[in-house]
């Protein structure tokens, strides 16, 4: 039993608790009568908690654009003046104390999704994506929205104003040294894909965070979520539910299906995490819930070419989706340097469905370098779904090596790599050419490494084929038949008191201040403060406590589990279905199931035209362009390029103060170019490019071995082609023709 410590007692550990009584009784009670206290004031604190949220909850719902930025902004442009007007907007960062922001370097513009909830969870705190960038001298922007769409406003009208809020940036950003970089969160993503794909001139590098761009994809016995809308019989459903918001979609419905997917964390987790630790973890709660219950609104419109075209149609890896004008959305036409972070754990956009579309568009390695696309992968092992945009650890590693890597990024030759980082050591070669904690490699990878993610399966394919015909059927009989009644009786209004019966919206209005009783809650709750006493962390009771939790935990897993289980075996019994697959036109049918994106004239015209200009130039070029070709045929032979070798190029580049980024990366494609189109001729013309003076020959040749050199002592096939290099530098230069 614990007892109050005598004045001769040895002196006890100071307490995290405030301190504001010289005695607490329960402490004479034993270990149950301490926990019971706590628990009481714990349950007053935490109710006073939730009083907490639903007054923000109501203050953010009475803004016309909520958001969760911590950062000070200014709005640059909004997209309600545009030609074509959106609820969208584009708004500058402005840089916190200490941070210098470098205005040769290229910005950084985060686009939030609109998936739910409002804006700002790019900038949500101090280690986010927006704080990386500004920390790493970047000016950075942001992409958000209201609350409201402009009616009548498509998604193509939103891929237009990006492309307008880009091309303010660049011509506010004249110095800048190289094409801004775009960071697309979740949904963000792939408008952002479909924006660069028919605008490329104004992007740099494109990173796709969490963002599904094959929606068949996944794993069986894992990622139930891709069986939704097969098992609701298609897209009818998102029809009528907009119908029945008067031609809006609720934000409130997407965030239901996130939910929906962790019942444990939903119903019991979330809540006992802030009970059981409420001195603690308040205020992140309520910042996260901030941003989670600030729901938004999207047309009914918009929604349905969503669910349609992406969703259910799966039509945006396959060049499917054609704008008003007649223009092809062809991710192909990117030509910026695409990365693809993803995580194992994200179960909303898992690997699958982040990485599908490189095999939907490309069957051969050749074809992404023919395409003369750079595409990146990184594959985190565990974080969840919206971990990869607000983790505060995954922006301190990930995404600050993005960040402080971003004009390599930019600059690799067109091929398929994986990011691949590694912790920086007392060992490590050159550390002072390491810009953070961790080294950067990107390392060149091929379409089966791609392949043994994503698992393509031609009958998973079928099954979500017979889902899209279903979905057009079902539809063209909702249309017919049912969508003039339900829009009759949501244009009258009959339907608005229903919305204030939803169990949420409920308990919101039962915890906030308009209810007296929370009132006095709120200053019960101020004395809690004053006299809290947490229980000690070896209290008996806590354990129990925390094995009835598990219990609840591991019961609603279970249930979950037996659930999605079910949903998967169900929807594979009717999608599986020859007589259904007959009745839709599939079964038997010699058509593909998708349209497989082709080698169409103007592409073959294109890749004719390179190999024509590469091959022209082989021997053409100075110095300059046999230092980079050199370069580039040992790192060829090696596992992949090296920050540390792309640093020591930049501070050799800055010294000399001669090529800008672009131009240096325009160089190193042509080199790149022309050594996998005819390397024997490009390694004879090296001599003839070298200047004819040995002292400037050796100081090129000594370039080329601190480059290649940066990570490491050069071993193995780098090491044999360093040695013909050097044979190459020590020939004499050929005699001038007359």
């Amino acid at each position: 039993m614990a007892t109050k410590a005598s004045k001769s007692s040895p002196k006890a550990p100071p307490s995290t608790a405030p301190a504001v009584a010289d005695s607490n009784p329960a402490q004479a009670w034993g270990p149950f009568a301490e926990y019971l206290v706590d628990i009481t004031q714990r349950s007053i604190l935490f109710m006073d908690v939730l009083r907490q949220r639903s007054d923000q909850y109501y203050v953010q719902k009475a803004k016309k654009a909520p958001n969760v930025l911590s950062f000070a902004a200014e709005p640059v442009l909004d997209g309600r003046t545009l030609p074509r007007p959106v609820n969208y907007g584009i708004a500058h960062i402005k840089p916190p104390a200490g941070v210098v922001i470098d205005e040769r370097k290229r910005p950084f513009v985060v686009v939030d999704p609109r998936a739910g909830q409002g804006p700002g969870i790019g900038g949500f705190k101090a280690d986010s994506e927006i704080g990386v960038a500004l920390r790493a001298g970047h000016p950075c922007y942001l992409i958000g929205f209201s609350a409201e769409p402009v009616p009548g406003q498509t998604l193509e009208d939103i891929m237009r104003a990006e492309a307008a809020f880009l091309e303010k940036v660049i011509a506010n950003h004249p110095k800048a040294d190289g094409k801004p970089c775009i960071i697309g969160n979740c949904q963000a993503g792939w408008a952002v894909m479909m924006m660069a794909a028919t605008r490329p001139e104004l992007c740099g590098p494109i990173i796709i965070a969490g963002a599904p761009l094959s929606y068949w994809a996944g794993e069986v016995g894992k990622n139930p979520m891709r069986y939704a809308g097969g098992l609701a019989g298609g897209s009818w459903m998102t029809a009528l539910a907009s119908d029945l918001g008067n031609g809006k979609f609720t934000g409130e419905y997407l965030v239901k299906n996130f939910e929906n997917l962790n019942p444990a964390n939903t119903l019991w987790s979330k809540n006992y995490d802030i009970w059981a630790n409420v001195d603690q973890r308040a205020q992140r709660f309520l910042d996260f819930e901030k941003w989670w219950n600030t729901c938004i609104n999207l047309n009914g419109e918009e929604i349905q070419w969503i669910v349609d075209k992406l969703f259910v149609g799966n039509r945006l890896a396959t060049a499917e989706i054609t704008t008003s004008d007649g223009t092809r959305i062809d991710l192909r036409n990117i030509r910026s340097p695409i990365i693809c972070f993803c995580s194992k754990g994200d179960n909303i956009t898992p690997p699958q469905q982040a990485l599908g579309w490189i095999t939907d568009l490309y069957s051969k390695d050749d074809d992404i370098r023919a395409a003369d696309q750079t595409i990146i992968y990184m594959v985190h092992d565990s974080v969840g779904h919206l971990g990869i945009f607000v983790s505060g650890g995954v922006a301190r590693k990930e995404h600050r090596e993005f960040a402080s890597n971003i004009d390599l990024i930019d600059v690799l030759p067109p091929g398929l790599y994986q990011a691949v980082l590694t912790p920086k050591t007392a060992d490590t070669a050159n550390p002072e050419l390491v810009t953070g904690d961790w080294v950067v490699r990107f390392e060149p990878r091929q379409l089966d490494d791609v392949r043994q993610i994503v698992k393509p399966d031609p009958e998973n394919e079928r099954r979500f084929a017979t889902v899209r015909r279903v979905s057009e059927i079902n539809l063209g009989l909702y249309r017919a038949v049912l969508q003039p009644f339900v829009r009759a009786i949501a244009s009258t209004g009959m339907l608005e008191p229903l919305k204030k019966l939803d169990p949420d919206e409920l308990l919101f209005e039962f915890f906030s201040d308009r209810n007296p009783i929370m009132q006095q809650l709120a200053r019960l709750s101020e004395q809690v403060r004053i006299q809290r006493h947490p229980v000690p962390g070896d209290n008996p009771m806590l354990q129990w406590q925390t094995a009835f939790s598990d219990s609840i935990v591991a019961a609603l897993d279970n249930w979950r589990n037996l659930r999605d289980h079910g949903m998967e075996q169900l929807f594979l019994a009717t999608y599986s279905s020859p007589l259904l697959q007959a009745l839709v036109g599939l079964k038997g049918s010699d058509k593909p199931l998708r349209r497989r994106p082709g080698t169409d004239p103007e592409r073959l015209a294109f890749i004719q035209q390179r190999i024509g200009e590469i091959r022209a130039n082989i021997a053409k070029g100075g110095a300059r362009e046999a230092l980079i070709r050199s370069v580039v045929y040992i790192c060829m032979a090696g596992t992949g390029v090296d920050e540390r070798a792309f640093n020591l190029v930049e501070k050799i580049r800055a010294e000399h103060q001669g090529m800008t980024l672009q131009e240096f990366k325009l160089a190193l494609r042509e080199q790149f170019g022309g050594l996998l189109l005819d390397q024997d001729a490009a390694l004879k013309a090296i001599p003839a490019m070298l200047p004819a003076e040995p002292a400037a020959r050796k100081k090129l040749l000594e370039a080329v071995h601190r480059i290649v050199s940066a990570a490491g002592e050069v071993t193995g096939e780098s090491a044999k082609r360093l040695a013909a290099i050097d044979l190459l530098f020590a020939s004499p230069p050929p005699a001038k023709a007359a």
